[in-house]
């Protein structure tokens, strides 16, 4: 490695060199020739160091003597070496905080740095992790890689190039409307806040108002702006997608004729969605003491660009998943997210393959792994009662979609 020369060594070199200068001048000879040479290093240094500092103050905006320059490019190689960026969300949902708590529990001064980053939401996530540079992970939602395996609009092979790391938490859906709307159907023909462009809600809402045969009319803005418009009559129904209890809903109250809209758990949505409900404990203002609304949800999930092993950007992803996966237990605790007691980073995600390092981590340390308890994440009573409203008078349907759901939840968990 070439080492530049330091201040005091420059001003040394030139000082002695300019004396064995004087010396040769006397007594020419073997002093004159070293004289010489030291002379001509310390005019090469003398005319390089300049140079250097010129570098250092087009880079820094201050001046930095050239000792202290290598240091500070040692240390940059080294954070950027040791910094892990997380793709989220808005303070609206849930996937900023989760990404704060991957900070707060992980990160080891300048040995691991967990950066968070805001983001749009789920499916603008996916595209930041496929194409942005300095983007290692994201999370988005876990029924956009059956999508975008069946429409393409990402290209070929997804599933090859997108990777999940760990399923986190399930995303609940809440839809709060205005006078007059008495049942999600009532939505047909209306005007809806599907939350901002690119985000999960967006994205997933429309799957689900397709899946319903609902054609309402979307228009994109923030759970703040959607609430004020909903309480002015403006739109029927704002929308969000997102791990309870969400920030923003956690803020608004019923004005007269607002409501929070029951979604029922049926046939069209088994594939990708699974019946949950929200409570009075998660939106004091919004649920009646000792109610609850029936809803569904979608699991979030951790991603990352599938690099190859012998990459950085590998190396990179695979010193998080040690960190993660090692001290999973710690997210439990308070105060992090309650999100996270949902969380189980051994379970497998029907259509999506596991990250390499995230895969051979677990199988390595299979009896020792601190994970949370392979469990369903709903009421077995409200699954059988959301199927008894998707097939009224009709116990053989009513069983059907019961027992295919406790299939599906067993192989998710």
């Amino acid at each position: 490695m070439h080492l530049r020369p330091t201040r005091s060594v420059l001003v040394a070199a030139t000082l002695f060199a300019l004396t064995l200068s004087g010396i040769s001048g006397i007594s020419g000879g073997t002093n004159g020739v070293i004289g010489a040479a030291f002379a001509q290093t310390a005019q090469v240094a003398a005319e390089a160091a300049p140079k250097v500092r010129r570098a250092v103050v087009a880079r820094t905006g201050r001046e930095v003597a050239p000792v202290e320059n290598v240091r500070h490019s040692e240390r940059t190689d080294r954070l950027n070496q040791n910094t892990t960026t997380v793709i989220s969300g808005n303070p609206n949902g849930t996937y900023l905080f989760m990404a704060y708590d991957m900070s707060a529990v992980l990160d080891d001064g300048e040995a691991l740095r967990i950066l968070p980053v805001i983001g749009k939401g789920g499916y603008q996530n996916v595209i930041d992790v496929l194409h942005l540079r300095g983007v290692d992970l994201g999370i988005t939602q876990s029924n956009i890689m059956s999508y975008l395996k069946s429409t393409g609009e990402l290209g070929r092979n997804i599933d090859d190039r997108l990777a999940f790391i760990a399923k986190l938490y399930n995303e609940e859906m809440h839809i709060l409307a205005g006078a007059g709307i008495e049942k999600i159907e009532d939505l047909n023909g209306k005007t809806v806040n599907f939350s901002d462009v690119g985000s999960g809600t967006q994205f997933s809402t429309r799957l689900v108002f397709q899946a319903l045969g609902i054609k309402a009319t979307e228009i994109n803005v923030g759970q703040g702006d959607g609430y004020e418009k909903v309480k002015k009559g403006e739109i029927a129904a704002t929308v969000l997608i997102a791990g309870k209890p969400s920030g923003a809903f956690q803020k608004f109250k019923l004005e007269p004729g607002m409501k929070l809209l029951p979604v029922a758990y049926s046939a069209p949505l088994e594939a990708d969605y699974f019946p949950a409900k929200l409570t009075h404990d998660d939106y004091p203002t919004l649920i009646e003491t000792g109610k609850s609304i029936e809803t569904v949800a979608v699991g979030a999930v951790l991603a990352a660009y599938n690099w190859p092993r012998d990459t950085e950007r590998y190396r990179r992803v695979s010193r998080f998943i040690d960190a993660f996966f090692g001290k999973f237990a710690e997210f439990g605790k308070k105060p992090r997210h309650p999100k996270w007691k949902e969380a189980n980073i051994a379970a497998p995600l029907a259509g999506w393959k596991r990250f390499p390092a995230a895969q051979e981590w677990l199988d390595k340390t299979a009896a020792v792994v601190p994970v949370a308890p392979a469990r369903a994440a709903i009421d077995p009573r409200l699954a059988r009662a959301q199927s008894v409203k998707a097939a009224p008078n009709d116990p053989i349907e009513q069983e059907r979609l019961f027992q295919e759901f406790m299939k599906w939840s067993q192989s998710k968990n």
